[in-house]
């Protein structure tokens, strides 16, 4: 017993340095947050005298209602949902389809489509923006929400392909040829078969692509000039240049931008960290 006890304390004690680390790594994750927070609840000069601080002279929560009116959230919070509901179903069925195909079907050059995906992912989509630009105006695609979404389709599917790939090549063929044997299609094999199984990675993908439409800046402040189709980024952005000096609004428009986004990771944390893991496991 005695010998229990000494070894439980020695290994809580070679274990201190790495709790001192994660400690610091999580208020250096929670400062700029914190900080954020406490800004959007002062007075514009209580901000400049107390930049870091909790709010001292009282809580402003009138903040949110003008940000709320002056950066037009509610358009833009609309349109945010449409790009991001509206990316996430397209990118789960493209990915969904090609990494079936690429772990499941044998084609010819599987491994070579696969790197070329890999490699798709590494390189910057701004590479193809001008080209792509002229290619929308002539289709009608600019200021048109669909328009915007099939980009996101194209730059978001090569890494949601390459991790879904991932989980499916470690599925035993054995339940495929069951299927099969039963007179399933390929369809039906996908759909009953594979996807209930890598479910876990499907979730991973629709909340990796969430966050990546939801936060997207730079195609839709080039392919979306109409105040009608402008999503959430775009809106803060010009709420920052607006108001630049007025430093408890525009926290209260990042917080309420930033809010569904953390609500959601929370929610969905340890599905996505499971997903993220046993891909990389299996890839």
């Amino acid at each position: 017993m005695t010998a229990i006890i000494q070894r439980r304390s020695r290994r809580t004690v070679s274990l201190v340095p790495n709790y001192v680390i994660l400690t610091l790594l999580v208020l250096f994750s929670l400062l700029p947050l914190s900080t954020l927070v406490f800004n959007s609840l002062k007075k514009d000069a209580e901000v400049g005298r107390n930049p870091l601080g909790p709010p001292v002279s009282g809580i402003r929560w009138q903040n949110f209602p003008d940000a709320w009116r002056d950066g037009r959230f509610s358009i833009t919070m609309r349109n945010s949902a449409i790009l991001t509901f509206g990316t996430i179903a397209g990118v789960l069925v493209i990915a969904g389809m090609a990494a079936y195909s690429l772990a499941r079907l044998h084609v010819p050059g599987a491994d070579l489509l696969t790197l070329y995906f890999l490699v798709g992912t590494s390189m910057p989509a701004q590479l193809f923006m001008v080209p792509l630009f002229f290619l929308w105006t002539r289709l009608g695609l600019t200021d048109n929400l669909l328009g915007v979404i099939i980009i996101y389709w194209a730059i978001m599917s090569p890494f949601a392909t390459f991790l879904l790939r991932s989980y499916m090549v470690a599925i035993p063929q054995d339940f495929e040829d069951a299927a099969r044997v039963d007179g399933a299609s390929e369809w039906q094999v996908l759909r009953h078969v594979i996807a209930p199984i890598t479910w876990p990675g499907f979730l991973t993908v629709a909340l990796v692509t969430g966050l990546g439409a939801w936060n997207e800046f730079l195609f839709a402040v080039t392919f979306l000039h109409r105040e009608e189709v402008k999503p959430i980024s775009t809106s803060l952005y010009a709420f920052v240049s607006r108001y630049g000096r007025e430093w408890g609004l525009t926290s209260a428009a990042a917080m309420m931008m930033v809010l569904p986004v953390i609500v959601l990771f929370l929610l969905l944390q340890r599905q996505f960290i499971e997903g993220l893991t046993r891909g990389g496991l299996k890839a």
